[in-house]
């Protein structure tokens, strides 16, 4: 009988040293990561961590956090959910029983999932919110805080904008990646698109995280002889649209949803000639701030590859949540730490590389997006739209404070329900 209580207890034992991660001590402070680490998506969830991690270690290389005069590091607990909803709540709820005190995750089905139980009470968490569809904080979550650029209508209506005024383009095409967030897309898309007067040609969604042979999807594509054809996904798999596409013949532009980053896929395409005319998201590394060239040097070093929006946006957000900690002057209660976010802002481009300007009482922090052409094959000088300003009076205090360097634009989003 001894014996076999024994080895329960040592059974118990091994299981909560593996299976569970350990709980924080007194002067540490857990924050969490649940995303796709391995899987098609995997590429992705590795930005948003990587940015997330490079923060925190330098946060930590500085001493850490100080509340009310108390140093604290930071542990990161990460796990991968293979962007499986039931995993990553499951996730969430192993980081939480660590005390931790916030969750970074960047996709939106996982999001809405966790969503349904951080504010459980007793056991909240910070929900650190990476998506830009404009479903995310109409979900109402008082403890949710969006860390990317706009909401994907913003955009919308300025690759429109660009597509019809600039290009000519009237008729288009739809070949998104299929799921919620192309379906999201093309639904935005070609309301506005419509709305414009322009004319939706197809709407053929494909697989871009099975699929590497986009011949029959585009068949069907080009015979409605569009002008621009909407395209996105993972951007390796978008890459390998544009490159069937033009084998096949077209001649036409392509528009990209902002899934797909044009720097990454000019790393498979070996630049941008097949782009032909194309708009999309700019690059990461297109908006030049004084920490840039340094940062960017810093990740290559840790990471052995080039870094994404997902990594800077996420490292950004990391050093804003950092701030909110240390206003609050707590390191447990994560309601006082959400109402210091409005107190911490801005963040500028002499310490994170995408400048945070404020906060949304709904939750999503301020930042720019920036938005890029190619023209017969040439890349073109990326422009940062701030798509929240309300009047000249506000956009000139942005004028006076921003550190970018590049072209800089404002606009009122008028998509209904965008946010």
């Amino acid at each position: 009988m001894k014996s076999s209580i024994r080895w329960v207890i040592l059974f118990l034992a091994a299981f909560t040293l593996g299976g569970l991660p350990a709980v924080a001590t007194a002067d540490e402070i857990v924050i969490g990561y649940t995303g796709p680490l391995s899987g098609p998506a995997a590429e992705y969830g590795q930005d948003c961590l990587f940015g997330l991690e490079m923060a925190i270690k330098e946060l930590n290389a500085a001493g850490g956090i100080e509340v009310k005069g108390v140093k604290y590091t930071i542990k990161l607990e990460k796990f991968d959910d293979r962007a499986d909803p039931t995993q990553a709540v499951n996730n969430a709820r192993r980081i939480r029983a660590a005390k931790g005190i916030a969750v970074f995750n960047g996709v939106f089905t996982t999001l809405a999932a966790m969503a349904k139980v951080n504010e459980e009470p007793g056991n909240e968490f910070l929900l650190m919110a990476y998506t830009s569809t404009p479903k995310v904080v109409q979900l109402g979550n008082k403890l949710l805080i969006g860390t990317t650029a706009p909401p994907f209508p913003a955009y919308i209506q300025v690759f429109t904008e660009l597509a019809m005024k600039e290009e000519g383009w009237k008729k288009a095409a739809m070949l998104c990646t299929l799921g919620a967030y192309g379906e999201e897309w093309r639904h935005a898309f070609s309301n506005y698109w419509k709305k414009k007067g322009g004319v939706i040609t197809i709407d053929k969604p494909a697989n871009y995280y099975t699929e590497t042979d986009f011949s029959a999807p585009l068949t069907a594509v080009l015979a409605t002889k569009p002008d621009t054809i909407l395209i996105g996904g993972p951007s390796s798999t978008t890459a390998l649209v544009i490159e069937q596409a033009r084998n096949m013949g077209f001649k036409g532009g392509f528009i990209l949803i902002d899934q797909a980053k044009m720097d990454y896929m000019a790393g498979i395409l070996k630049g941008y000639k097949l782009f032909g005319n194309t708009i999309g998201v700019a690059g990461a590394t297109e908006m030049w701030t004084p920490i840039l060239d340094s940062w960017v040097k810093t990740y290559k070093t840790a990471y052995k590859r080039p870094p994404t929006s997902e990594s800077l946006r996420n490292y950004g957000a990391m050093i804003a949540l950092a701030r909110a900690i240390t206003t609050a002057g707590t390191t447990t209660d994560v309601k006082a730490i959400r109402a210091a976010f409005p107190k911490i802002f801005p963040i500028l481009g002499d310490r994170i590389p995408t400048e945070l300007y404020g906060i949304q009482p709904h939750g999503r922090m301020l930042m720019a997006g920036g938005v890029q052409r190619v023209i017969t094959g040439q890349l073109q000088p990326p422009v940062q739209y701030y798509h929240w300003i309300q009047s000249d009076k506000e956009w000139k205090e942005i004028q006076k404070i921003t550190k970018y360097k590049t072209d800089r634009r404002w606009l009122k989003v008028d998509i209904e329900n965008c946010e």
